[in-house]
């Protein structure tokens, strides 16, 4: 039997099998009930520094930055 379609009947049955049951296990592993708190504090992760809101206008924060200037 040649390699190709050694490695062709390996993939059409064996992988397609084990991937099915590792995308299966991830769901689960993304739906088990310890993993709500995790999942909240990784989304709400870019908001942990916040302190104030966003300045009104670009110009107030910015300022001070030389190469933020329009070109003239």
């Amino acid at each position: 039997m040649e390699t190709y379609t050694l490695l062709r009947a390996f993939a059409d049955s064996w992988h397609l099998l084990f991937m099915f049951c590792f995308f299966i296990g991830v769901f689960v592993y993304i739906l088990r009930p310890g993993g709500k708190k995790v999942h909240r504090d990784t989304a709400n992760m870019i908001f942990r520094n916040d302190d104030k809101p966003a300045a009104p206008d670009n110009r107030q924060r910015h300022a001070g930055h030389a190469d933020l200037r329009e070109a003239e």
